[in-house]
């Protein structure tokens, strides 16, 4: 048995356990973990998960979880997979504020009410419930009507279950929702008022084309610094390497110096 895997044999009923956390991940410190797959190891209790504070990256798929308490620790959340696996009640995920993209598809998932309570995550921009490539879906995915309702729920939606939202929700919807709004503010006076030249208004808000250098998550960061370390571990290497060729030519030069030849 693995030292991680607290009861049962691998893959049966497996709690999530510091050392199970640092030997996936080979991190001393919890807080530290930014990227985590947990897929298939049979996990049904999320166990000190939620210590991972600084998570931004989760994926929990094909396992056997139905509580995701620990889960409300994670503020720092991004992508969260739970495809195939046994849960009835998301609430603990309203905490995760910076959610962007949830797979929850093939759970126990009956109705949109078991939604609502995500309502409050305004970065949501991806949703799966149904992937039928995998034969993963939910109960309430039994009527396609779900997909329709996602959008009112969900304003910043921009995928469901892998396709482009193409109504409300979507880049187009919003940029002629915002050019609708400028008209109206720009219209004129009643019947008969002569129209007064004037600043036109801007079709969308100020500063809504400016270019905005894009937010480096801590993601990028940690892999930049790993990069960092390996481009200095090969310049050392190479430095040791032209040490050992200028030594060996040196040498080799000696030996075929012809005054050490005796004829």
């Amino acid at each position: 048995m693995e030292p991680w895997a607290e009861k049962g044999e691998v893959g049966e009923n497996v709690r999530i356990t510091a050392q199970l956390l640092k030997a996936k991940t080979g991190e001393f410190d919890l807080e530290s973990i930014l990227l985590l797959k947990l897929r298939g190891l049979g996990i049904s209790d999320l166990g000190c998960l939620g210590e991972c504070t600084s998570l931004e990256w989760l994926d929990l798929s094909s396992n056997a979880i139905v509580h995701l308490g620990p889960l409300a620790s994670l503020k720092s959340l991004a992508v969260l997979d739970l495809s195939d696996n046994r849960v009835c009640n998301l609430e603990p995920l309203s905490a995760c504020e910076n959610l962007q993209r949830l797979n929850v598809a093939g759970n126990l998932l009956s109705g949109l009410q078991q939604l609502q309570c995500l309502g409050g995550l305004r970065r949501l921009e991806s949703l799966r419930l149904c992937d039928p490539r995998g034969r993963l879906s939910n109960p309430l995915c039994a009527s396609g009507a779900y997909r329709s309702a996602l959008p009112d729920l969900f304003p910043a939606l921009k995928a469901i279950d892998g396709e482009r939202v193409s109504g409300r929700g979507s880049d187009l919807y919003q940029l002629c929702k915002d050019l609708d709004g400028s008209l109206e503010r720009g219209g004129g006076g009643g019947a008969g008022s002569p129209e007064l030249p004037g600043r036109a208004l801007p079709w969308v808000e100020e500063g809504y084309w400016e270019w905005r250098p894009a937010r480096r998550s801590s993601i990028v960061e940690e892999t930049y610094r790993q990069f960092s370390d390996v481009l200095q571990e090969c310049r050392e290497l190479s430095a040791r390497a032209d040490d050992a060729i200028s030594q060996a030519e040196q040498a080799l030069s000696l030996r075929s110096d012809h005054s050490s030849f005796v004829f």
